[in-house]
C-alpha cells in the first residue's frame, strides 16, 4: 500500500500554525487529516507508526512542538522529547510508508550575534534549551525532507504576543513595558501556512526561511499593535532585556532576523511585509 496522492497529515493541528495550515491546505484542494495532540501524541512511536500506516499521507506537516521557551530551561527532557525524539519518529515512519515530511523550526537555533540576517546555510548555535532541542530536531530529518524555519509567529488561534498586547492594553492604567533590544521578523500564521502549501505542493526539499518582511523589536511590534487597535502607541515603553522583572530563565538571541535566500534562489516570492498582515490579524481579533 503506497502513500495517497494529495493527502496531507498535519500534526499539532490545534496549534496556531497547525490550525491555519489545516485551513490553507483544504482551500488548496488537499485531503487534510488534522492530527491534534488529542488524536496523535508524536512522542509515542507506536502511535505514530499506527497513524501513518493507516493514513498513508503523501505529506506529513509537523506543526507540533514544545514552545514554552522559559519552561524548557527547567524541563529539558520534555523539550528534547517533543522537539527532537518525536521528529525522529516522524522521519523514520515517513521513510517506511513513503511520505514526505515538512518540519517547522525556529530562529532560536541561532545565537543572534551576527551583524546580518541569517541565511539557511549559516551555522546554528542556540543559546537556550528550547533552541538546542529544535536544533536537534532538525538533525533528525532526512535529506529529502523539507525544513522551514520561522520566527515570532502570531495568529488568530492559540496564545501569542499580539493577543497579549491587546489584552494588556484593555487596562488603561497598565504599564506597558516591552523589550527593545531583541530584533526579529514577525510572522503571521496564516501567511506562513500559505507558503507551506506552496513549498509542499511544489515538492521542495531542504531548508527555507519563511517570515513576513520588516524586522522590528518586541516594543516596536507592540506599538504597531496598539496603534492598529486604536490605542496610543506611546504607551509601549521600551526596556532592555536585563530590565525584565522577573528575569526570563532562557536567553534569547539579540538579533535573529532570518534571510529567505532559499526562496529567492528558488524563484519564489517572499511573504509580504508584516505590517499589512498584522493589520488584518488585529482586525480579525477585534471583531
Amino acid at each position: 500500500m503506497t502513500a495517497t496522492h494529495r493527502r496531507v497529515a498535519i500534526t499539532g493541528a490545534a496549534g496556531q500554525v497547525g490550525h491555519d495550515a489545516v485551513t490553507a491546505f483544504a482551500e488548496a484542494g488537499w485531503e487534510v487529516e488534522p492530527l491534534p495532540r488529542a488524536r496523535l501524541d508524536i512522542t509515542d512511536r507506536v502511535a505514530v507508526v499506527d497513524a501513518l500506516d493507516a493514513l498513508r499521507p503523501a505529506v506529513v506537516v509537523n506543526a507540533a512542538a514544545y514552545n514554552a521557551v522559559d519552561a524548557a530551561e527547567a524541563d529539558p527532557g520534555t523539550a528534547l522529547l517533543v522537539n527532537a525524539t518525536a521528529v525522529g519518529h516522524l522521519s523514520e515512519v515517513c521513510d517506511r510508508v513513503g511520505s514526505r515530511l515538512c518540519h517547522l523550526s525556529t530562529d532560536y537555533v541561532f545565537d543572534g550575534t551576527s551583524d546580518r540576517p541569517y541565511t539557511e546555510t549559516d551555522p546554528t548555535n542556540p543559546l537556550s534549551v528550547y533552541g538546542r532541542s529544535k536544533e536537534e530536531g532538525e538533525r533528525r530529518l532526512r535529506p529529502e525532507d523539507l525544513l522551514v524555519r520561522t520566527s515570532w509567529v502570531c495568529g488568530e488561534h492559540g496564545r501569542n504576543f499580539v493577543k497579549t498586547v491587546l489584552a494588556l492594553a484593555s487596562d488603561p492604567d497598565r504599564d506597558l513595558a516591552f523589550v527593545d533590544d531583541q530584533r526579529g521578523c514577525p510572522t503571521m500564521a496564516a501567511d506562513l501556512a500559505g507558503m507551506l502549501v506552496r513549498l509542499v505542493g511544489e515538492e521542495r526539499t531542504g531548508t527555507f526561511h519563511v517570515t513576513n518582511g520588516g524586522p522590528t523589536t518586541w516594543c516596536g511590534l507592540a506599538r504597531e499593535v496598539l496603534e492598529l487597535a486604536g490605542h496610543d502607541p506611546d504607551r509601549a515603553r521600551p526596556i532592555a532585556t536585563d530590565q525584565l522583572d522577573p528575569p526570563r530563565p532562557a536567553p534569547r538571541p539579540r538579533s535573529s532576523v532570518l534571510d529567505g535566500a532559499a526562496l529567492r534562489l528558488a524563484g519564489l516570492p517572499p511573504l509580504r511585509h508584516h505590517a499589512e498582515a498584522l493589520g488584518e490579524l488585529v482586525g480579525r481579533l477585534r471583531r
